[in-house]
């Protein structure tokens, strides 16, 4: 622990002096493959930076996790310093900060303009919640809306029964359950195995993974419930941060905000590629029953009701202000 701890002092320290000189180097870590549109955007931001600083900030993007970093411990990893930059999928690190669990709670926005109201109305909470975790939020970004990939079609609430569903966070999980699946968590590089083994049977997900991971290779379905449209974002270790000079800073909040807005429209685009892709591979696509989709409503309705009796001032506040 010692030697991570004069490690990470000696990052630092380094990257400060360097900052003094006409070129600074930092590698930033990207969860998802190099397809992938969050992987393409931290690819964008890069370049928009070394553009906007006159190339006195480079930073390098590794996508598909080939860092060696992934899932809930991103927070951590960043705020010691071991990473100085890192996207990460909000849910999966609401173990460790309640606040990033909101844009996963079930139906809580419907549409691409509520996941925006959402966003603005939780982003002052995501943002103090990463400068707990000494770090700065850059941007966010949503998944397109989440639906259920499955081997059998869902007519009735009695087809979701037994479902052995993969999801990304623990949100998904409780609702899952509320309706009676057996969800569970399980590493995106073991999931194709698991399909074919029947180790489960169904992916709670985005139609973008669903053609990321070639699922009409194990699947047939896909329902389009809009479960949530979860946020992902792009992070710098505080300590980078303050090293950076004011013209540095201002390159990367202009970058930020620029690639921000693009993303939440390239969502929204790769949303409908996909699910174009998935049609033509042989996937049928359809809209959740009437009885399927009252009961998810009535079960998220009152998940939210139960998450907030126990949830903390931050949590309590973004929901409110959404909610206004």
């Amino acid at each position: 622990m010692l030697k991570r701890i004069i490690t990470t002092l000696l990052m630092v320290l380094a990257f400060a002096i360097s900052a003094q000189a006409a070129d600074l180097k930092m590698d930033c870590n990207a969860i998802y493959g190099a397809t992938n549109f969050h992987s393409q955007g931290a690819k964008l931001f890069a370049d928009k930076v070394a553009e906007y600083s006159s190339g006195s900030v480079q930073i390098t993007v590794h996508p598909g996790g080939s860092l060696g970093f992934k899932g809930p411990e991103l927070l951590k990893t960043v705020k010691d310093g071991t990473l100085p930059m890192s996207d990460i999928l909000m849910g999966v690190v609401s173990g460790s900060d309640q606040v990033f669990g909101i844009s996963s709670m079930p139906l809580l926005a419907k549409d691409y303009t509520e996941a925006k109201k959402l966003y603005a109305a939780a982003k002052p909470y995501y943002e103090k919640a990463c400068r707990r975790w000494n770090q700065k939020m850059l941007y966010a970004a949503p998944w397109p809306p989440s639906g259920l990939f499955t081997k059998k079609q869902l007519k009735t609430i009695a087809d979701l029964e037994g479902l052995k569903t993969r999801t990304y966070d623990k949100n998904g999980a409780e609702l899952l359950r509320a309706v009676g699946a057996s969800p569970m968590s399980l590493p995106w590089g073991e999931l194709y195995s698991a399909l074919q083994t029947g180790l489960v049977d169904s992916v709670l997900t985005s139609a973008v993974s669903g053609k990321d991971g070639k699922f009409w290779e194990n699947l047939k379905y896909f329902s389009k419930i809009n479960y949530a449209f979860p946020l992902n974002m792009l992070v710098i270790n505080q300590d980078y941060w303050d090293a950076l000079n004011p013209k540095q800073q201002e390159a990367m909040l202009k970058a930020a905000a620029e690639v921000e807005a693009y993303q939440w429209e390239q969502s929204a685009k790769s949303n409908d590629e996909s699910l174009k892709i998935l049609a033509e591979k042989g996937i049928i696509i359809s809209e959740p029953s009437k009885e399927i989709s009252e009961m998810l409503s009535n079960d998220a309705k009152l998940m939210l009701e139960n998450t907030l009796k126990g949830s903390k001032k931050a949590f309590k506040s973004a929901i409110k202000a959404y909610e206004k």
